[in-house]
This record gives structure tokens, C-alpha cells and sequence, in this order.
């Protein structure tokens, strides 16, 4: 229908420009007529964004499509804004048609004003007059009688009541300013509605930019770190913020240190108004009422800034606690848990987290959006966010706690960060692609970086941001800054390590008399030593993050068998298999599980059997290089040929959750060679 496609295509437009609304934020309507299913006359329906959507992205599965004689009809029944949350039930009863999403609790702020459009948006302009601690003026002098003002009240059955108010009442004014929240805009046509949420954010934004103190933030007071010394810094913080934001439950961090994040960081009124928290619903119930904020220089030695956070992390959760004793009442849902979404490094930048990789993302653009909205309350006026007590209502609030409730079940290895070397090809880019299929943020690890960008971008390609899901790094695990770097990489994209998979490897198939001092270091270089500095470097990470972790070795069945013509290539792979019995009996104490895979015959899809380990190996067993995966599964007890999947299999049974109290173990992924048992 024209209706819908205008609607979706207004809510791209609006939804594609950051000015305009945050991720996830606002939402759009329009009214029109379709035939009833059962009775084909046409009846007035509405067509809104749904819950938990998104402008941006919308399609038509994501809208809500209700009855508009049913919605108005709920007037009659309203018991009054002390019951007003009772509503959102009895949308449910005013939906047309089988599917769509669920109404949003902003539905009745589209179906009860006339107009047939309306757009509700989050600019951070609109935003920084709503905040202003004299907005309802600010408004009358930005706009006049364009645009009115709305005192703050929570979203709801109410607000809608107010705004349908306000544009009957006002028949000049194209929109409101909703105080403490965003703006509202209608028009009765989509262009017209679209041109007037245009017209407020661009009248908003160019206020502001004429009238606006230039440094509302105060004066520079540290600079920030130059780029090099920020980063090395961020990641060696990073761990150890993660860490802490994760001691009710394990979060994904994200990192930001954008020109907006820095300025304000450096500035005097920085501890100010971070206190003051932020306003938006849609900020703080992602970025929490308030960050956590370091108080020390940039150039403070490390140390006494790890020192420094952990005091300040225990004074938030105390904090946090507080808040919550203060405002809960009887049958307040129980709180979920008292570490900061977001903190803040002066000199360094924002480190934000969530559950998974794009809500750690999102807290962080939030918070951005909070900069931005302070800076412009504070250019005009000053910064009045809604009170304390109001932002509990809307952070504990049932209908919220209902929306969590709807949530998918989380992934067995949600948030978790897992490095694969060798994750090219193979063995390493099946269990790249499972790990990420179960849930983890991914680190793709390899020599020859374009494949490794290639398994990324496949593992990415059904994400919103593809580096939400996975991100490639060129390594060679035989030298040691590689090795640094890429682990480095890994913290800044992720915040951290949980899992890590040595697969990297090689092999040279010749006898001992033709095994070279070069074919014999080769081997142990990048299986025995690669090995080891990846799981030492990532150990220094864990053991900082102090959430537990596991390192998975890719070794062989060449570990504890003794085949012919392979004399480095097997040795190595036994100084793998023994680096997980050392590194379990160390690394235990810090809740880091070491464990092996010992494969076989993993024929197809490896790089090792296609870079002419294949055609030597066929050639001693004396079979055509096509069928030596034949050949080996039927060498063994099952007959059945191994694929990297199989493998990849292995590595989440032993990561996935149901071993916790395994350490130590190799694993055989080899269809049964029994001269390989473990003994």
C-alpha cells in the first residue's frame, strides 16, 4: 500500500541521519484505510513502528498496524494516569490483521492526534532545549507559536492524551517540544509531517549554532593523550575496565575516542555534568542514570589507574545501590545489576558495554548523544536533565522489565571474545564461523589477511555493523609484536579475550633423513613457539580481566602417534599437546581452562593438505591426492571421513558451557584411530 511504503520510506530518511533521531530511537506513523478480512469494507487504521525497532532499518514486519476506532475508543475506558500502564495491554485488543510487531508504548501518542503522520524523534538539538533549565522559554523563542512545550511526563497512555491536546488546541503549531525528552511532528501528508520534523531539528541546530557560548564545556584542563600513547593506553586499560563493568554478569565492550568524546573529557565541567546523568529515556536506559568517571591525569601510571578505577567501580556499585533502595517500591523489579555501562577516561576516551557487541556500540553512540545534548543545554542555558526519581520509573519499569522479558534466550558463548589464528581457511575459519554462529565476538587471526578479512566479512554479513560480529588481523604468530599487536586489536575491538583457539599450523610431509635444520624450525616456529606467545599474551589478558576464559589447542593425532615421514611436524605437535597439560595446571587458579583437539584426515577445505602436504601424504600411503580423505576414513574405526565442522564441533563442545570442570583434555576428532587413544 502507498500508505506503508510512504511511512518506511520517510522513517530511512529520517532514521539514516544521526541528527535526526539515535539508533533505535523514536518512531513514525501514519493513518490510511484498508479492507477488514472478514466484512472487505474498509476500516481507518494506523501503522506505527514497533516495539524495539528501528527508523533506519523499518520494513513492514517491524510496524504495528491497529484499528483506530478501537484506540480512540480506549479514551472511554482510561482510569487515569496512576493505571495508565494498563493500556499497553489493551492495544493488543485494537491490533487489525494476524502478524506485525508489538505496539510500542508511544502508540498512543500517534493514534490520538488527529494528523494523519506523525513522527516522534530524539535530535540531539531538540534534545539539549528540552534539557535546558529553561526550556519552555528557549522554545517559545526558537519557534514561537510553531512549536510547543511539553512538560516532562513519562511516555504513555497520558503524554498521547497531552500531545492530541496540543495540536487541537494549536492549530498553528506543527509539533512540541516534549521536555526532557525529544519533539514530536505532524502533518497531513507524509511529506508534510516529514518537513516539519526537519523544520524544528534544523530551526533547533541552527539556534544553537548562532547563539551557543563557544566553550560550554569550560576550559581545556588535560589534553587528551596523542593517538599512539591513547591507544596503547585504552587497551591497557581496557581488561581490567571490562572486567569490573562485568561482575554481575559478562558484558562486550566498545571504545570510542571521537573528537566530541576527547574535547569533552578535557574540559573543566566534564565531572559536572557526567554526575548530572543523562536525560532521554532512550539514553539512560543504555547508558545507565550515570557513568563511572576516572579522576586521574591521562599520563598517571597504569597502575595507580587500575588502582584508581577499582576504588571508584565498588563507590558506583555502592552508589548505584543506593539509588535503587531510594526509589524502589513494592513489586519493583528486582535490580539488575550495579556496574556502569559506561566509562569515562580523560585523555584516552569511553568505553562503553553491553551484551553483546552492538548494544556496547549503541551505549556509546548514546552517550555521544548525551555529550551533544549537554553541550548544547549548556551553550544557551544550563543542563536540567529530568530528575533521579523519574529516570527509576522508566529504568525499573514494568513495561521495560516486559520488553527484557520478550528477549531471545542468550547464545551459549554470548559475550565472549574469541581469537582463531589460522582462521583463514580450514579448520580455523569452520570454527570461526561456529564460535561467531554460537554467539561470540570473533577475532579472525592470519598470515594471509585478505582471508581472513574474507571469513570476517561472511561471519559479519548478517549484522547491522559486519565489525559487530567479527574483525580480521594479520598475524604471524612466530613473531612476538605481531602477536602483541594482533591481541592488542582484539582488546580495543572487543574489550578483551575469552576464548582462544591456537590453530595456526604447517607441515612439511619427508622423511628424517630429508627433514631440514630449516623444515624442522619452520614447524616448531609456528606450531610449538606461535603457540605459546599467543596463549601467553592472551593469558596476561584474561588473568587482568578476571572472568575466567579458555585456550583451545588445535593439535593432531600425530601428538601421541608415531606416523611415517613427518619426524617435525609431529614432534611439534607433542610440544602442543604438552603445553596444554602446563598451561591447565597453571592457569586454573585464574578459572582459565586449557584444552586440545586432536584431529585427523581433515582433508578438505585445509590449507595445510593444499599447499602440497596432500600430495606428499597421498604419495606415501600410495593413493591419488583426490581421494586421500577417502582413504583415511576408511583407515578408521567409523569410516567416516573428517570435516573442519567436525573440529570446529569440538572446540564449542569443550567452550559452549557444559564442561565447565574440564581442564587438561584432548579431545580426538579422528572417526577412531585407535593407535591414537589416549593412554
Amino acid at each position: 500500500m502507498d500508505v506503508v511504503n510512504e511511512l518506511i520510506e520517510r522513517s530511512h530518511r529520517l532514521g539514516a541521519d544521526p541528527r535526526n533521531t539515535n539508533y533505535a530511537g523514536g518512531n513514525a506513523s501514519a493513518k490510511g484505510s484498508a479492507p477488514d478480512p472478514v466484512t472487505g469494507e474498509d476500516v481507518e487504521l494506523m501503522w506505527v513502528k514497533g516495539s524495539g525497532g528501528d527508523l533506519g532499518t523499518l520494513t513492514e514486519a517491524g510496524l504495528a498496524v491497529l484499528r483506530l476506532d478501537r484506540l480512540r475508543a480506549l479514551t472511554r475506558v482510561y482510569p487515569g494516569v496512576e493505571r495508565e500502564d494498563e493500556m499497553v495491554a489493551a492495544f493488543d485488543y485494537c491490533l487489525h490483521g494476524k502478524g506485525g510487531a508489538a505496539p510500542s508504548i508511544d502508540t498512543a501518542m500517534h493514534g490520538l492526534v488527529e494528523a494523519a503522520h506523525v513522527d516522534h524523534l530524539h535530535p540531539d538539538a531538540g534534545i539539549a532545549i528540552a534539557t535546558a533549565a529553561d526550556g519552555e522559554e528557549l522554545t517559545r523563542r526558537v519557534f514561537g507559536d510553531r512549536v510547543v512545550w511539553v512538560p516532562w511526563r513519562r511516555p504513555g497512555f497520558q503524554l498521547g492524551l497531552d500531545i492530541a491536546a496540543i495540536a487541537r488546541d494549536n492549530p498553528r503549531a506543527v509539533g512540541c517540544v516534549l521536555g526532557g525528552h525529544g519533539i514530536t511532528a505532524w502533518g497531513s501528508t507524509s511529506a508534510e509531517c516529514e518537513s516539519r520534523s526537519l523544520e524544528i531539528i534544523r530551526t533547533a541546530e541552527a539556534y544553537l549554532a548562532e547563539h551557543g557560548r563557544p566553550d560550554p564545556f569550560g576550559p581545556v584542563v588535560r589534553e587528551p593523550l596523542p593517538e599512539a600513547e591513547r591507544h596503547t593506553r585504552a587497551a591497557a586499560l581496557f581488561p581490567v575496565i571490562r572486567g569490573l563493568a562485568s561482575s554481575d554478569a559478562r558484558v562486550v565492550g566498545h571504545y570510542t575516542d571521537t573528537p566530541e568524546v576527547l574535547d569533552f573529557l578535557a574540559r573543566a565541567e566534564h565531572p559536572r555534568l557526567a554526575a548530572l546523568g543523562t536525560s532521554c529515556p532512550d539514553h539512560f536506559l543504555r547508558t545507565k542514570v550515570a557513568p563511572l568517571v576516572l579522576d586521574l591525569a591521562p599520563d598517571a601510571p597504569v597502575e595507580a589507574a587500575v588502582a584508581r578505577l577499582r576504588e571508584l567501580h565498588d563507590a558506583y556499585r555502592a552508589d548505584y545501590t543506593a539509588y535503587y533502595e531510594r526509589h524502589a517500591v513494592p513489586g519493583s523489579p528486582p535490580m539488575r545489576g550495579a556496574d556502569p555501562a559506561i566509562v569515562l577516561v580523560p585523555g584516552v576516551g569511553m568505553f562503553s558495554f553491553g551484551k553483546d557487541k552492538q548494544t556496547a556500540r549503541v551505549a556509546g553512540e548514546f552517550y555521544v548523544n548525551a555529550i551533544n545534548v549537554m553541550r548544547g543545554a549548556e551553550s544557551v542555558s544550563s543542563y536540567a536533565p529530568i530528575p533521579e526519581s523519574e529516570k527509576f520509573r522508566i529504568e525499573y519499569w514494568e513495561l521495560e522489565e516486559a520488553k527484557l522479558r520478550r528477549m531471545p534466550k542468550p547464545k551459549p558463548l554470548a559475550t565472549r571474545v574469541a581469537l582463531v589464528t589460522g582462521g583463514g581457511s580450514g579448520i580455523g575459519a569452520a570454527t570461526a564461523r561456529r564460535l561467531a554462529a554460537e554467539g561470540a565476538c570473533v577475532v579472525v587471526a592470519d598470515r594471509d589477511l585478505a582471508a581472513a578479512e574474507k571469513v570476517a566479512a561472511e561471519i559479519g554479513a548478517k549484522a547491522a555493523h559486519p565489525s559487530d560480529a567479527a574483525v580480521a588481523v594479520a598475524v604471524d604468530v612466530t613473531d612476538e609484536e605481531q602477536v602483541v599487536a594482533a591481541v592488542r586489536r582484539a582488546v580495543l575491538a572487543f574489550g578483551g579475550v575469552d576464548l582462544v583457539v591456537n590453530n595456526a599450523g604447517l607441515s612439511l610431509s619427508r622423511s628424517l633423513l630429508e627433514t631440514t635444520l630449516d623444515d624442522w624450525d619452520l614447524q616448531h616456529d609456528v606450531m610449538a613457539r606461535g603457540s605459546f606467545l599467543v596463549s601467553r599474551e592472551t593469558a596476561r589478558v584474561m588473568i587482568e580481566q578476571g572472568v575466567g576464559g579458555d585456550v583451545v589447542y588445535v593439535s593432531s593425532k600425530n601428538s601421541v602417534f608415531a606416523g611415517p615421514n613427518n619426524v617435525a611436524y609431529g614432534a611439534a605437535k607433542a610440544d602442543q599437546a604438552h603445553q596444554v597439560r602446563l598451561l591447565a595446571a597453571e592457569l586454573g587458579e585464574h578459572g582459565i581452562r586449557v584444552n586440545g583437539v586432536n584431529p585427523d584426515g581433515v582433508v578438505r577445505g585445509s590449507g595445510i593438505f593444499s599447499s602440497g602436504w596432500g600430495a606428499r601424504r597421498a604419495a606415501v600411503y600410495g593413493v591419488p591426492e583426490e581421494r586421500l580423505g577417502e582413504y583415511y576414513a576408511q583407515r578408521t574405526l567409523l569410516k567416516r571421513e573428517v570435516l573442519p565442522e567436525h573440529v570446529a564441533a569440538a572446540v564449542f563442545a569443550l567452550t559452549g558451557g557444559d564442561l565447565t570442570h574440564t581442564t587438561g583434555l584432548h579431545i580426538p576428532v579422528d572417526a577412531g584411530v585407535a593407535a591414537a587413544f589416549l593412554r
